[in-house]
């Protein structure tokens, strides 16, 4: 597909769970061998892709959300010049997300058409909803030199994760590693509230876990520690309140020793699957016909109501019957069907 002497340049989403689901996209290039992949992204992902078989470098984007900043888009072309990329594979569909490849005057700037970017893009790919309904699928589409109407065969996302890791990373925090099964709850999520199972709900699945003799680890963002707090006040013994606690390569790390993940459709979602975890996913306004994870020991939990998806990031009915109605034995349930490991990943040594 990619000639071995191409150096391509990936231009990231700024969404952890995109950025994962790219991983696709990364195997089918790295599989015919190109000199060089390089991933330009905003800074806090270069821990992630440090985790991502297949990506020779992250390059570090200084822009700010919503801000065009011209003059830092042509300083950092004029620095990507200098590195003769071949190819670029411009993911999130912006106007402003091409600019840099074509300031750069990369040769090839493939990409979906987006936001008017005829001039910036000039191999402008499109692809068919009903045979690629899934996201991660269609960045895959990117990949082949030539534009194919079939859908091309995405591997799944893996990350690199290291559970014996867990233990000093727990120590670091102020927690004392035990020897139990271990259960993370990933409560948070960036998008919105309509994509946040009620915190009383993953509380109880806590508690129930707790009295079967589990621990419990919460992870999120800075943003997720007060959802943390409040399963840990409802938990109390064995529960460890992690959100905002660690970097994303820690996290991965983490997530990577849990015996089960329960998780909102998140980025944490993704990278539970990236990392092959038993995982039972709730979904409320979003779809997981378009972001499911990618992962065989998935357990997805959606109640198809006549209202969702609404891909809101608020209950724009203000009733979120879409998850209210998803009870905590409904993701019990799905534990129990899920293949979980007998032997635990947390070693205390």
């Amino acid at each position: 597909m990619t000639d071995v002497r191409d150096k391509v340049l990936i231009v990231g989403p700024s969404w952890v769970g995109d950025m994962v689901m790219a991983h696709g996209l990364v195997q089918v290039l790295a599989a015919d061998g190109p000199a060089r992949l390089s991933v330009l992204a905003p800074a806090f992902m270069a821990s992630l892709l440090t985790r991502m078989p297949g990506v020779t470098d992250t390059i570090k984007t200084p822009f700010v959300h919503g801000r065009l900043q011209m003059r830092e888009r042509w300083r950092m072309a004029v620095e990507i010049r200098q590195l003769g990329f071949d190819r670029a594979i411009v993911l999130p569909r912006s106007f402003k997300a091409a600019l840099v490849p074509f300031l750069a005057r990369i040769p090839r700037r493939t990409g979906f058409l987006g936001e008017k970017r005829y001039g910036l893009l000039n191999d402008i790919r499109s692809f068919d909803a009903l045979q690629a309904p899934l996201e991660a699928v269609r960045f895959a589409q990117l990949g082949p030199p030539h534009h194919t109407s079939v859908p091309v065969d995405c591997p799944q996302p893996r990350l690199t994760g290291n559970p014996a890791g867990a233990a000093s990373i727990l120590k670091r925090i102020g927690y004392n590693p035990i020897d139990k099964p271990i259960l993370v709850l990933c409560p948070g999520a960036e998008f919105g509230p309509a994509k946040r199972w009620p915190i009383e709900y993953f509380s109880k699945v806590a508690e129930t876990k707790r009295d079967e003799g589990w621990q419990v680890w919460v992870i999120g963002s800075n943003p997720d520690r007060p959802l943390g707090d409040t399963i840990q006040g409802h938990v109390g013994r064995d529960c460890f309140n992690l959100a905002g606690e660690t970097e994303l390569d820690e996290a991965i790390d983490l997530i990577s020793a849990a015996t089960c993940v329960v998780t909102n459709d998140s980025g944490l979602m993704h990278i539970a699957a990236a990392v092959g975890r038993p995982l039972v996913a709730v979904y409320g306004s979003t779809s997981p016909q378009l972001t499911p994870p990618l992962n065989p020991d998935s357990e997805i939990l959606t109640l198809e109501l006549d209202c969702s998806p609404c891909f809101q990031r608020s209950c724009p009915l203000q009733h979120m019957n879409c998850l209210e109605k998803l009870e905590p034995h409904r993701v019990l349930d799905a534990i129990s069907r899920l293949p979980l490991d007998p032997v635990l990943w947390l070693t205390t040594d």
